[in-house]
């Protein structure tokens, strides 16, 4: 079992930026694909970056040039770095890793953008 840690939420302007941080109990070296996904109030849970094992990277349309993915193998932690930020942005950001063919879900950081 994967147990996973968000943080780095909070409210920000249009424009702003946030990283938000992923701490994983389980080296990641051992995980074969990280990511995060978001759900907006009255909308479903949607993917936003992926990671792979081999550091190939996947972004949803609405975020590509926006927000960068990256994970640091020694503080086996992932980080999505959020510029230009918009109001459509807001939402509750969820780390995921597939694990041994489980997923797993952080509880969830709270990410506002709003003038």
């Amino acid at each position: 079992q994967v147990q996973l840690v968000e943080s780095g939420g909070g409210l920000v302007q249009p424009g702003g930026s946030l990283r938000l941080s992923c701490a994983a109990s389980e080296s990641i070296f051992s995980i074969a694909t990280m990511g995060w996904y978001r759900q907006a109030p009255g909308k479903e849970r949607e993917l936003v970056a992926r990671i792979f094992r081999a550091n190939r990277i996947t972004y949803a349309d609405s975020v590509k040039g926006r927000f960068t993915i990256s994970r640091d193998n020694v503080k086996n932690t992932v980080y999505l770095q959020m510029n230009s930020l918009k109001s459509e942005d807001t939402a509750v950001y969820y780390c995921n890793a597939l694990y041994e063919g489980s997923s797993y879900f952080g509880q969830g950081t709270q990410v506002t953008v709003s003038s």
